[in-house]
């Protein structure tokens, strides 16, 4: 099968139907196939939200150091941990290209078989997609009260800034599955199990649209590029995230909904409670890796060496 140069899905025109979450693969062995597209939400309303945050910061934590040791069904990942640091986009997308460039030139060996996982921040930032239009920006682009990076990922405008959770996947899909749309809902699915298990917050799918909702307010949004079946780019949740910014652009091409925050929602739920942000922020990255390592069976390998360059 051809390997796709690039998809990526943020908005209406860019999915199909929705389809049952698949489960993950059990081993590398080569895949093949298409599938299609979905999502809906719901809010919660329990004010014991906020104080089951902090009881399963254990719990989550044993589980991820049990996913760091080698097992025959979970494939070996290595994980760039700058969560709590905030790294320039324009560094990160290179240091994903030298990563992805790497690889490329090991297809079809016996040494392309490491996957990476890059866990950041952001300084405020916008991006846009490939064929983004700058119609959905609320400002001139020439005066932006932020960097502006148009880049090789699908959708349309999205910002990115402190607070929020950005996690680079870069994996090579042949080992995976080749299929795009399970990707996406994969994707979707770490977040989805994340809120849930470490805020009792039900998030889902909207039909027809890409990434995480809850009710009728986006908390995370997804975008990707693929070459030669290896993906990269990401996600992004909003943790603890200033939404302020988001006023000044239409994101992902969606101008019927909103967007919303953990942080957002736990506050709602608990009648103003003060939150700390730090430990917010350090529960989720703790969800949003064990579920990653569980919905794509990977074994995470700490590399302190994040300078690549």
């Amino acid at each position: 099968m051809a390997s796709p140069s690039f998809f990526s899905c943020s908005s209406a025109s860019h999915c199909g139907a929705a389809l049952p979450f698949p489960a993950p693969p059990r081993s590398r062995r080569r895949r093949s196939g298409l599938a299609g597209e979905g999502r809906c939400g719901g809010a919660p309303r329990n004010a014991a939200l906020v104080a089951a945050v902090d009881r399963r910061s254990r719990k989550a934590l044993k589980l991820i150091v049990l996913h760091e040791i080698d097992s025959p069904m979970f494939v070996r990942c290595e994980f760039f941990d700058l969560h709590q640091q905030l790294v320039p986009f324009a560094e990160s997308w290179v240091w994903q290209q030298s990563i992805v460039a790497r690889r490329k030139g090991l297809v079809g060996t016996d040494e392309d078989h490491l996957d990476t996982l890059i866990a950041l921040q952001h300084p405020p930032v916008y991006t846009l997609g490939t064929d983004s239009t700058e119609d959905y920006l609320h400002f001139n682009v020439n005066d932006a009260p932020f960097e502006v990076h148009r880049i090789d990922r699908g959708g349309e405008v999205t910002y990115h800034g402190p607070g929020q959770l950005v996690m680079y996947p870069i994996l090579n899909l042949r080992y995976h599955q080749m299929d795009l749309h399970w990707y996406f809902r994969s994707l979707e699915e770490v977040i989805i199990r994340a809120l849930q298990s470490a805020f009792s917050i039900k998030a889902s799918r909207v039909e027809g649209l890409t990434g995480v909702w809850v009710g009728n307010k986006k908390v995370a949004a997804i975008g990707i590029h693929v070459s030669r079946w290896i993906a990269y780019h990401g996600l992004a949740l909003n943790v603890t995230t200033d939404l302020t910014p988001f006023q000044l652009i239409v994101p992902c091409g969606i101008k019927d909904r909103g967007v919303g925050s953990i942080k957002e929602i736990l506050q709602m739920a608990s009648d103003g409670k003060e939150i700390d942000e730090t430990a917010l922020i350090d529960k989720a990255y703790r969800s949003l890796l064990k579920e990653f390592t569980e919905v794509f069976q990977l074994s995470l390998h700490h590399n302190p060496d994040w300078n690549l360059q």
